[in-house]
């Protein structure tokens, strides 16, 4: 499968996509945990169905020591007992805040109230930021279909 567009070759892309870079970098550095942040991303990517984020975010996942029975259960985080409270709160809110067309609403009080009562202010920020930088990204990606599978962890960091 080839992409529809090759940013890394594309001078307009390239202009644009040195900030989303940048901004991947910053949000990496946010107080939330790196397996926090991890599960997030790939729970975002599922739901999007980008591969290529799905493939960056599980290797990642693993080479930062995170086990293949929580990363095959995240898209069944709900039935799963391998997961915090913290990171079954930061899972909802990342599944509502990305469904925002099929939920209407966007994330509704409850969850929010259960992702705030576990997480300061800070972390709070953080988890929202990356919802939304992986949403951005997950649809500059499905959109010119960029290929997954040749992803080596760290690549982009």
């Amino acid at each position: 499968m080839n992409a529809r567009l090759d940013y890394f070759a594309n001078p307009v892309a390239g202009k644009a996509l040195k900030y989303f870079m940048a901004c991947g970098r910053e949000v990496k550095d946010l107080p939330l945990p790196a397996a926090t942040q991890e599960l997030v991303a790939l729970r975002v990517s599922q739901i999007n169905g980008c591969a290529v984020c799905i493939d960056m975010h599980t290797k990642d996942a693993v080479a930062a020591g995170e086990s293949a029975v929580r990363l095959n259960l995240v898209a069944a985080w709900r039935e799963a007992a391998v997961f915090t409270d913290a990171e079954r709160a930061a899972l909802a809110l990342a599944e509502q805040g990305t469904r925002t067309a099929d939920a209407g609403a966007g994330v509704d009080d409850e969850t929010w109230a259960w992702a705030a009562g576990l997480y300061d202010e800070e972390q709070l920020t953080a988890l929202v930021m990356l919802v939304s930088f992986m949403n951005a990204v997950n649809r500059l990606n499905v959109i010119t279909r960029q290929p997954a599978g040749d992803y080596r962890p760290g690549q982009f960091h």
